[in-house]
């Protein structure tokens, strides 16, 4: 009954995520085409933004497709580490188009030019009836994938929020110089959550320890279970953006295989707290 309901929660995740992708990817297609049609840099890094997000989505629905294909001679894994590919490529993708914003803002802030501001602020309205539906698609989640895809989502509808604010501004008169500033202060924006994204999907691509685990800690963790001595050749790595796997050497007090076995369940539960689906434990005897 418990693996029947999880699948069925597992499906039903896997359902919203996509909906919140066609959703996101129709509404950053029209924003882009008005955001170049009238010349509204706010609109276009606000485009950008939401890009970015629904790349995010699309890599945690990747992960749902890839964690039901079953590992190959080939893949011993599986091929979850794709999302952590995806995540790299997904940053480097928004690298550019942060550079190309940011000069375009630059330029037109020497080469002023007003844009329709009831444009900006219609198409950004329907930015923020679209990120509010798929905020609510997630909000109720626990899961920590989509708990961040609802952060993501309420944030663009702020910035959203944020670019009718300065329509109203430049249709008050105001000036145009608004426009091209709130773009740069998007391109902000997007390059905080873009460094974040960078350098922690570049740190699973190269297999080191995945960012908020204390490699130290669980080693003391673990020598402090009764009956080890020490642990040796310690590795833990990530297989995806959302699991992880370890390896060492554990050197035991005793030859007593209940004993060894009661130990090597301890290690597991306790590295089930850091993610770690995948274990591989060699035993020794460190006799005093």
């Amino acid at each position: 009954m418990h693996n029947h309901e999880h699948h069925d929660h597992h499906v039903q995740m896997g359902k919203k995520l996509l909906l919140g992708i066609i959703l996101n990817v129709s509404f950053v297609g029209v924003e882009l085409y008005y955001g170049w049609k009238i010349k509204s840099i706010s609109l276009q890094a606000d485009a950008w933004h939401n890009l970015g997000d629904v790349l995010g989505l699309s890599i945690s629905w990747i992960a749902f497709v890839m964690a039901s294909k079953k590992p190959s001679i080939t893949y011993t894994y599986g091929f979850s580490k794709g999302t952590i590919l995806a995540s790299l490529a997904n940053a480097v993708l928004l690298f550019i188009a942060i550079i190309y914003m940011a000069e375009e803002a630059v330029f037109r802030l020497s080469n002023l030019m007003e844009p329709d501001s009831e444009t900006i602020m219609w198409v950004a309205g329907i930015g923020v009836f679209i990120n509010t539906i798929t905020a609510l698609l997630f909000v109720r989640s626990k899961e920590l994938n989509n708990r961040a895809a609802f952060l993501h989502m309420a944030a663009d509808a702020l910035v959203s929020l944020a670019v009718i604010a300065g329509a109203l501004l430049m249709k008050a008169g105001l000036g145009s110089w608004i426009d091209p500033l709130l773009g740069l202060g998007i391109c902000v924006v997007i390059f905080i959550g873009t460094w974040k994204l960078f350098r922690s999907s570049l740190r699973l691509s190269l297999d080191g320890v995945p960012e908020g685990i204390d490699i130290v800690e669980i080693a003391e963790k673990i020598k402090s279970i009764n009956g080890v001595a020490d642990i040796n050749n310690m590795h833990l790595w990530a297989i995806s953006t959302t699991r992880n796997a370890f390896t060492a050497q554990i050197a035991l007090n005793s030859t007593n295989l209940h004993e060894q076995l009661r130990v090597r369940s301890e290690i597991n539960h306790l590295l089930k707290s850091y993610r770690v689906t995948h274990t591989t434990l060699e035993t020794v005897t460190e006799l005093s």
